[in-house]
């Protein structure tokens, strides 16, 4: 498609008016996911949908070419009470675009979209170029990103949009949270009876906010455990617990394995222990990678991202970066400058080309 960076900036920043206007919390993303099918059809732009994951690929898709993917979310967290600002509402001020999701990761998303327009009828590239914009990656959801990826044909590797400051993270934390339970025996807390579950609890949460893994990554530093929840069913004051639960959020570097936690916590932990879900892991795509080499050639810096997203869920080498800035993520009046979606479209264009021509 013959459009300019201009251009295809103009319909990129038009269309994400329309998302912020659009409320589309994880699982409620079915309006935006017409935006986003519209916006196709008005371009000319065979589509499809898989739940409220939508899928484009490039005119002259070959499976005998490798393919890259260029892939975003659309759905929000919901806002925050801080708000002065109706989060629904798409306000331009002193060159910013404020709206709930601006930044995280609608700039990000139309971003890519604009960039897929460029390559999407371009017969000189020598890989195939397939967009999606998934659901549900707010809160990991089975049916964002995993869901669709069965439909978009064999993929080598990947761009995921999230706000990056158009740096590249090449590597991120993987995320397990833990339910634990410590078991005790009810008794009178005057008699001094029973089994304090609660004490025991703590016994075990003082080892987790002691305890310190050995392998630091250079990327992503250590591993980390922090104790978020803590609960008892009892509330009266003199009944000592018989039961305590707490949950860990634990933050993973590269170089462990899921299991290699939890081996830890097996032989540390007096309380029982469940993993609510593994499929969160670390990852890392090499320095050497031709999509790396590339934004390094461009002048991009690279880190490792303390961060999750759909990055986590793809078994194949990707790249996080976008445009955005993650410090404005989920918070009050969110914001997006014109610029870095402009800016965005431009460096999406060249880091592409780079590795496709």
């Amino acid at each position: 498609m013959n459009n300019s960076v201009e251009q295809l900036s103009e319909k990129a920043i038009a269309l994400l008016k329309e998302l912020i206007s659009t409320p589309s919390f994880s699982k409620e993303e079915n309006d935006t996911a017409e935006l986003i099918t519209q916006f196709f059809h008005d371009n000319k732009v065979p589509f499809a949908r898989v739940g409220n994951n939508v899928y484009a690929k490039n005119l002259h898709y070959d499976v005998s070419k490798p393919s890259v993917l260029l892939n975003s979310h659309h759905d929000t967290v919901k806002p925050n009470k801080g708000y002065t600002l109706d989060p629904f509402t798409p306000v331009v001020k002193d060159g910013k675009l404020f709206g709930l999701g601006s930044n995280d990761a609608g700039g990000c998303l139309v971003s890519l979209m604009a960039t897929f327009l460029h390559f999407y009828d371009r017969k000189d590239i020598s890989h195939n170029v397939v967009f999606a914009a998934s659901a549900e990656e707010e809160i990991s959801g089975v049916n964002g990103i995993e869901l669709v990826l069965p439909y978009l044909g064999s993929i080598d590797f990947g761009i995921v949009g999230e706000p990056t400051k158009m740096e590249m993270a090449v590597a991120e934390r993987g995320l397990m949270v833990i339910d634990c339970t410590a078991q005790g025996r009810a008794g009178h807390a005057a008699r001094n009876e029973g089994e304090n579950a609660l004490y025991k609890a703590l016994e075990d949460i003082n080892w987790i906010r002691n305890y310190k893994f050995e392998k630091v990554s250079d990327l992503l530093g250590e591993s980390r455990m922090t104790v978020t929840v803590i609960e008892t069913e009892n509330k009266q004051h003199n009944v000592v617990p018989a039961q305590c639960k707490f949950v860990i959020d634990v933050r993973v570097n590269e170089l462990y394995t899921f299991d290699e936690i939890l081996d830890a916590l097996k032989n540390n932990l007096q309380s029982q222990y469940k993993p609510r879900t593994t499929r969160m892991k670390s990852t890392s795509i090499s320095l050497e990678h031709p999509l790396v080499k590339a934004g390094i050639a461009l002048g991009r810096g690279y880190y490792g991202s303390p961060t999750t997203s759909d990055k986590a869920l793809m078994p194949f080498p990707t790249l996080k970066m976008g445009p955005g800035d993650s410090a404005r993520s989920h918070t009050a009046d969110e914001y997006i400058y014109l610029d870095e979606i402009k800016n965005g479209i431009d460096l999406y264009i060249q880091l592409v080309e780079k590795v496709v021509k």
